[in-house]
């Protein structure tokens, strides 16, 4: 699995450590790419800003996405992301601590590929890394790139 890439995008120091710690606890050893917030996501993905120059075909095999993010929140992170053509299709999942029923409407609405809630047991949200990873990582047959 480990010739594809991730990119989480989580402002928060904690999540963030527990996200790698599961990964790595379910021996998923691809390279992740760390956002804090919804710009930095951004500009990882079409190679603006601190990311200039990264080339935009290199995409991640999936975006593990907060909705609760600073500068600009993950819902806009998700419109911006499927309204380009280069991005339209990359598979991305929202992986937040909201319930909210609203936070779920606007997710699939926008085109969220899955939302996931992040379980508060640490046992618990090691599992679901570890089927997220399987699944999307291993499983899941990504559409091809888009020039």
């Amino acid at each position: 699995m480990s010739d594809k890439s991730i990119l989480l995008v989580e402002d928060n120091p904690d999540d963030e450590a527990l996200t790698v710690h599961a990964l790595e606890t379910n021996k998923i050893g691809n390279t992740l790419a760390v956002a804090r917030d919804g710009v930095e996501a951004l500009d990882y993905l079409f190679g603006t800003g601190s990311h200039a120059g990264r080339p935009v075909a290199d995409l991640p095999a999936v975006v593990l996405l907060d909705l609760k993010l600073p500068k600009i929140d993950g819902l806009e992170v998700l419109r911006r992301i499927r309204s380009d053509e280069r991005t339209r299709l990359l598979p991305v999942v929202i992986l937040t601590s909201s319930n909210e029923e609203e936070d779920r409407i606007k997710g699939y609405s926008l085109g969220a590929n899955s939302y996931v809630r992040k379980p508060v047991d640490f046992d618990d949200f090691v599992r679901a890394a570890g089927q997220l990873g399987l699944y999307w990582l291993l499983l899941n047959q990504a559409p091809p790139a888009v020039g």
